[in-house]
């Protein structure tokens, strides 16, 4: 988008960045989805060069703070990523014991049509809400404490080391979590 301020610039700076289920349908309700998402994280870090400094997994969105190897673009692996999981996530629901199959389905299958540029099924929305993380505006220690307190905002923990679908337990309580994040920032 252009004139967007929230694209992003420097394609090997750091960022923290979100990424919203069309219609912020709650999908990540299911812990199927949210494993899709871990092993695309861990995949895109071992593979494309992603490095994972934070991350949550909420019902419907998913906050990172995430920069690159220097040769990789960072606009490339998010790419990626959004169309594997998107790929991923609608055949998990067609493969597993899903209530609202026909439900989901439709309405991933709906936005699809609507936008006319995937194929089958859109998941994402298109933005990623990039805001860069300078050390100036927008310090890392807020967007860490951001992304690790969602949890316990939406009443889903007490304590944000207790919820497993962040980073917060690597952070707090130094036990390896389920991404393999980066700590040197």
């Amino acid at each position: 988008m252009s004139g967007d301020k929230y694209t992003i610039q420097d394609q090997q700076g750091c960022y923290f960045v979100t990424f919203t289920v069309i219609h912020w349908i709650d999908i990540f309700s299911r812990k199927d989805y949210r494993d899709v998402i871990v092993e695309s994280l861990n995949y895109c870090i071992t593979e494309k060069g992603l490095v994972v400094y934070a991350w949550v997994i909420m019902s419907n969105h998913i906050h990172l703070i995430i920069t690159t190897k220097k040769e990789e673009n960072i606009s490339d692996i998010i790419r990626d990523f959004k169309k594997f999981t998107s790929k991923k996530i609608t055949t998990t629901i067609q493969t597993v014991p899903e209530s609202r199959r026909e439900w989901l389905l439709n309405a991933v299958s709906k936005e699809a049509k609507r936008i006319g540029r995937a194929t089958y099924y859109k998941l994402w929305k298109d933005d990623n809400h990039a805001v860069a993380i300078d050390g100036i505006r927008i310090s890392i220690d807020e967007r860490l404490q951001y992304i690790h307190e969602n949890p316990v905002r939406n009443g889903l923990v007490a304590n944000a080391w207790e919820y497993l679908y962040s980073s917060a337990s690597d952070y707090q309580q130094n036990k390896k979590g389920l991404v393999n994040i980066n700590f040197a920032f």
